[in-house]
């Protein structure tokens, strides 16, 4: 293992034999949705015990679980980490741990517990990321202590979460801001927006998304000495297993939506990531725990890093934490056969694109967030599992995969393939 860190450029790991298990998750359902009632605490449940139950594992085995969730969505929100660790069979002694780097937050806990096994304070780590958007709650700051005469304040905390203070305005308008610089249009915009969308469709048709998902389907969890959970679909769906936003459209549909941040911008409600609900697990370990149980991981971890950037061109995270990344393991960007940068926004990815000069044949591959959507904690693991995946079909060596970050960050994990 070797550290790195530069004021200038950000801080990073390199890995020594960690691997990426194997991981799966819930189909991600649309805003207010399928998944609407069901808590974040039970959708990390689900695919927690799934992503064991898929790496041929026993929850006896795991060292530690990491937890990643971003909008606090339910009343027992505080135990996150701990209810998902007991309902998914882990031991009661086996501690767990909460991480929080906005969109980044999934690769943080791959980062996370690899950092935890390196340290020997692990040899098997669950790493989990879950969010419900649509149980984002309203909210009323400070109304323990009272409000003036006529002047209750509530505000909607999914929509306040979007605004950037620091910035200025919401993290949409930063976007914008990549648009402007790198002379992205409208058509641009959409043209990547159904490019996404017709690439999610055709990987659905492929069955690729069937080797990632886990069903969602209502059900009783129960450990003994526990109270029980208890998770309800709506009575017409028995049997959830599909992302629930993707579907056809058109260039002409597209470019009749209305822009949502600026009056002659060039982001939609069609060509930014979708709000969704959805969570996602995997379990990364050390090759002496791969050896002693005869497993196959899907790929080793090689490193990973994370930069800030200007919060006004929040989008372009990815550029400076690629190109670190790249840096500290010494590989070109001409080696890495595949990339997954999550789609925050259209005119962000374009932007990354062109400032990299990337080969969008290589991007992104099975659609990305403006066709699956964006449930913030869970999308890097959600991109690192996808991207092990593809690797895996197509035999290419390295992949990377990466994220802008509200606020003004960037997080990208290198990722290489166990097989080719």
């Amino acid at each position: 293992m070797k550290g790195f860190h530069n004021t200038s450029k950000g801080i990073g790991i390199l890995l020594d034999e960690i691997y990426l298990v194997d991981g799966l998750r819930t189909p991600f359902g649309k805003y207010c949705g399928s998944l609407a009632h069901i808590s974040p605490t039970d959708l990390g449940i689900i695919s927690s015990r799934a992503a064991i139950e898929r790496c041929n594992i026993k929850p006896q085995d795991i060292d530690q679980l990491i937890a990643a969730n971003i909008g606090q969505s339910s009343y027992d929100a505080y135990f996150l980490p701990r209810h998902i660790s007991l309902f998914s069979g882990i031991p009661k002694e086996v501690p767990a741990l909460m991480v929080q780097r906005i969109c980044g937050s999934g690769f943080e806990t791959l980062i996370t517990g690899a950092e935890q096994i390196i340290l020997g304070k692990a040899d098997c780590v669950l790493c989990t990321g879950t969010e419900n958007m649509s149980l984002s709650p309203t909210v009323s700051f400070g109304n323990r202590m009272g409000y003036m005469l006529g002047r209750p304040v509530f505000k909607d905390m999914l929509w306040e979460a979007l605004d950037d203070t620091a910035a200025g305005y919401p993290m949409g308008f930063t976007a914008e801001n990549v648009a402007k610089k790198y002379h992205i249009s409208r058509t641009d915009a959409d043209a990547f927006a159904k490019m996404s969308f017709d690439r999610a469709i055709a990987a659905n048709e492929k069955g690729f998304f069937q080797n990632e998902i886990t069903p969602v389907q209502s059900a009783i969890f129960e450990v003994e000495g526990l109270k029980s959970r208890k998770v309800s679909l709506p009575k017409s769906i028995s049997n959830f297993n599909t992302d629930e936003q993707v579907r056809p459209t058109t260039q002409d549909a597209l470019a009749k939506l209305p822009t949502v941040f600026s009056e002659v911008g060039v982001l939609t409600a069609g060509n930014c990531s979708g709000i969704v609900d959805g969570a996602a697990s995997a379990v990364v370990v050390n090759k002496d725990f791969i050896q002693s149980r005869n497993l196959n991981p899907i790929a080793k971890i090689i490193g990973a890093a994370s930069c800030g950037i200007d919060p006004k061109m929040m989008g372009l995270g990815p550029v400076p934490s690629i190109t670190y990344l790249l840096e500290m393991s010494g590989l070109a960007l001409s080696e890495i056969g595949l990339f997954e940068i999550n789609e925050a926004f259209s005119a962000q990815v374009i932007g990354c694109e062109r400032e990299l000069q990337l080969d969008r044949d290589t991007l992104n591959v099975n659609g990305g967030a403006i066709a699956i959507g964006h449930p913030l904690a869970a999308s890097g693991l959600r991109l690192a599992i996808t991207l092990s995946k593809e690797m895996k079909n197509r035999n290419i060596k390295y992949g990377i995969a990466s994220a802008c970050i509200g606020g003004g960050q960037g997080t990208a994990i290198l990722l290489q393939n166990t097989t080719a």
